[in-house]
């Protein structure tokens, strides 16, 4: 069946997950763990770790943040410091100065660490643009679209998965007479680790929503054109890709 057939592939995943994270002691308070999640300059993501009295303290040592604005993405503004602001709180991440921070007992380290590197993907992706002199975000853009198209939606939905950690989707739009429920990610950057955290946030969420749900993703192609495997991968696991150049022609499917 084919249910089985994704718990086998989702079981692989999350043992590729873990065979491809790598620590390393960096001195006796620290360590670094190297996950295989990839930034939008191809390097692996890394969080830092080390004990706080009976607790952890995990960080990313202020590198999403300062890698940004090195190049040239501006967080100032009432409305990119609020979406800031919004997206580390639906992961239960905070901002200690330019550092994202989680606090993390033993029994619920797991799905901290979780939470944080999903975080910093999601921060590093929303804010990223591929010029500096690029006035509006791709997540402003598709607000705009969906709320000048009068689509019913709630935003930054945290969803359930079978492995017990929590999914954050960037839209839901309710099911309708016409239209069954709608999950929307959008992805500014598309790349390999971009797309395989959406396909792993899609099988581990499925089996919790009704049979009916569509997910749509929403890719930029506006500054460089899309790998045609991220396009294929998406399809194969059922997810509806959509070009953001095409998304007029998916109007019907989204406003009703």
């Amino acid at each position: 069946m084919l249910v089985n057939d994704l718990k086998g592939l989702l079981d692989e995943y999350v043992s590729w997950l873990k065979n491809k994270t790598v620590l390393n002691e960096i001195d006796n308070d620290w360590v670094e763990i190297v996950t295989p999640s990839l930034d939008s300059h191809n390097d692996y993501l890394q969080i830092y770790v080390r004990r706080d009295g009976s607790n952890y303290l995990l960080t990313d040592d202020g590198y999403v943040i300062n890698d940004l604005l090195m190049s040239g993405c501006s967080l100032d503004g009432t409305r990119r410091a609020t979406l800031l602001k919004q997206t580390l709180m639906g992961f239960g991440v905070t901002r200690e100065g330019d550092a994202l921070t989680v606090r993390a007992s033993r029994a619920d380290f797991p799905l901290k660490k979780h939470n944080l590197l999903q975080a910093m993907l999601s921060v590093g992706d929303l804010f990223f643009t591929h010029s500096p002199q690029t006035p509006n975000l791709f997540w402003d853009e598709v607000i705009e679209w969906l709320e000048m198209n009068e689509v019913r939606y709630a935003s930054r939905i945290k969803l359930p998965g079978r492995s017990g950690y929590d999914h954050m989707f960037d839209f839901l739009i309710p099911k309708s007479k016409k239209e069954p429920e709608r999950l929307i990610q959008t992805v500014n950057a598309p790349d390999k680790g971009k797309i395989s955290d959406v396909l792993f946030k899609w099988e581990d969420t499925r089996e919790m929503r009704s049979s009916g749900t569509v997910f749509y993703v929403i890719l930029n192609d506006k500054d460089k054109g899309l790998p045609s495997s991220a396009l294929t991968a998406l399809k194969n696991y059922s997810l509806t890709p959509i070009r953001w150049s095409g998304i007029d022609s998916f109007k019907e499917h989204l406003i009703a």
